[in-house]
């Protein structure tokens, strides 16, 4: 069956509903003009048409009303890690907890920070200071209004979680009852995109049970990989990116051969990240839009362990894959081939030259790994997974490819809970297919988790070249000096295969036609509160 396919933030439904009645309304008014001149027939038919008009507007408000009490259900791929968004770590977790909480600043659709918590801020030339203004009357979930002491315990209390992004903050000190100032060690330009850190009440007693932000919507409850329900907060302090939608599930779906039957049998309405095929199935009583995942996708190898602590094996894989047959397979075509860990919404850091620092060669690839002492090739586990579609497809294709100079893959798909352990935490894995996410708005998101010492280093990656170019991008205060910085980092981790990267998937994401509004943003978020009814 024919689907429409919605590109991006450009989605545009119900014009046809709106003129419709524009008309409608039109040839009403005409008939009006007519009847007002027949005297008092006229008067009884214009009366019965006022009464048929708000018995109408009465029953479309009445049916407004019921609609905004139903449910809407997102389905979501894996359970949330934690409801305390200072520990939580999971991309899908973030994505969700986007709604409930805000930080002094909030990213946009568009990639800007803009004021929340915060109603302004000063930055210091040399970049070491940054002094928010507290906005007046924003309220938390509780009903408890927003206070300097919050925002500096808040800070405080991500800052003791040993949070990297924090490590350089030397003081986090109330101003007086409507300033905060943060103070660094040493200069960070990108330090303001690091404040979108949630902001909760300073005393807060247990965030992992009871949850309270400023979001627009407030936690109502959870089941363990069940679902989190959540509902709209009437004194949301933004009211022109107030919710729409009064009640939300999201819903977990660890099963990604349900999804489709799911959607279509009315158990969820939503689901972002679909598949190709997925999307092909599902009937015209949904809606895809189209945009990109902002994700790194890569077979990860762990640096530390032989045979990918040798460097030329590492580029003799990079040489055996063709990114493109990948798309072709995984996602008819779409998506955008990477050749580092930086993906193309982040514009100014991403290097497209990179993309060819390996194309397709088999032979090279067999001369690579002959020279590394590996000439009869050797056979290599990948976990992933076991939830994620597109990254066990990816690995299939993969391992078809490397047959081709002798290497097998053995494809072991797992829990993502025991991913998480396992792989991100233990780092037990020889390789994994994966997507990594920036959870702020700048390179060092993405780049940091390459240096020798980084506690998120799951690949045992270790470079002096590459942890002297990061360092200097994080000294610097000249915008131009640190992107080029950030591009060299890049081009180290190419050039010497720290993983074998691939591409920015493509998002599709499926919405019943009852619901509009889906917003893409260049980070992992599931922004609910744009999602309305359709006219």
């Amino acid at each position: 069956m024919k689907k429409n396919i919605w590109s991006g933030m450009a989605v545009r439904r119900g014009l046809a509903a709106v003129c419709a009645l524009a008309m409608s309304a039109t040839m009403m008014a005409g008939c009006g003009k007519k009847d007002e001149a027949s005297g008092t027939d006229a008067a009884q038919s214009g009366s019965e048409q006022a009464q048929s008009a708000s018995e109408q507007a009465q029953s479309a408000s009445e049916q407004e009303q019921s609609a905004s009490e139903e449910v809407f259900t997102v389905g979501i791929p894996q359970d949330l890690d934690s409801l305390d968004p200072h520990i939580a770590q999971s991309a899908g977790t973030r994505e969700v907890l986007f709604n409930i909480f805000e930080g002094l600043v909030k990213p946009d659709e568009n990639g800007n920070l803009n004021p929340a918590i915060a109603s302004e801020y000063e930055i210091s030339d040399d970049a070491t200071e940054y002094t928010f203004t507290i906005r007046d009357n924003v309220l938390f979930h509780n009903g408890n209004t927003v206070t300097a002491d919050d925002v500096v315990a808040s800070l405080q209390r991500y800052k003791d979680t040993g949070a990297s992004i924090f490590e350089d903050v030397a003081s986090i000190e109330k101003v007086d009852d409507t300033h905060v100032k943060v103070t660094l060690s040493t200069g960070n330009t990108e330090f303001l995109s690091y404040c979108t850190v949630a902001i909760m009440p300073k005393d807060i007693e247990d965030a992992e049970t009871n949850p309270i932000g400023t979001g627009p919507y407030k936690f109502v409850s959870r089941t363990a990989m069940e679902n989190l329900v959540v509902e709209k907060f009437d004194d949301y302090w933004d009211t022109d990116n107030a919710a729409h939608i009064k009640n939300v599930e999201f819903k977990v779906e660890a099963n990604p051969d349900n999804i489709v039957a799911d959607l279509e049998g009315g158990s969820i309405d939503m689901y972002a990240r679909v598949t190709s095929s997925q999307a092909g199935q599902l009937s015209d009583s949904f809606d895809i839009y189209e945009g990109e995942m902002n994700l790194v996708q890569a077979l990860y190898v762990n640096n530390a362990v032989a045979p990918f602590d040798n460097e030329l094996v590492r580029q003799a894989l990079c040489y055996a894959i063709d990114p493109q047959e990948i798309m072709d397979f995984v996602s008819d075509g779409a998506g955008v081939e990477i050749g580092s860990a930086m993906f193309p919404s982040f514009g100014k850091y991403f290097d497209e030259s990179l993309n060819d620092t390996y194309n397709q060669d088999v032979d090279k690839a067999k001369e690579l790994l002959a020279q590394a002492g590996y000439p009869d090739g050797f056979t290599f586990t990948v976990k992933v997974p076991s939830n994620y579609t597109p990254h066990i497809d990816t690995a299939e294709v993969i391992a078809e490819e490397l047959e081709a100079i002798g290497v097998t893959v053995k494809i072991q798909k797992i829990e993502w809970n025991t991913w998480l352990e396992d792989v991100y935490g233990n780092k037990d894995y020889e390789a994994t297919v994966v997507g990594f996410d920036a959870s702020t708005l700048n390179a060092s998101a993405l780049l940091y988790r390459y240096t020798s010492d980084a506690h998120n280093n799951m690949f045992n990656y270790s470079n002096a070249d590459y942890d002297k170019a990061f360092a200097a991008a994080q000294a610097t205060v000249d915008d131009a000096e640190q992107v080029e910085y950030y591009k060299e980092c890049e081009r180290i981790l190419s050039e010497t295969a720290a993983a074998i990267y691939i591409q920015d998937l493509p998002e599709f994401v499926a919405l019943n036609s009852k619901y509009t509004g889906y917003t893409f943003y260049p980070l992992y978020v599931q922004d609910i509160a744009k999602i309305k009814l359709a006219e």
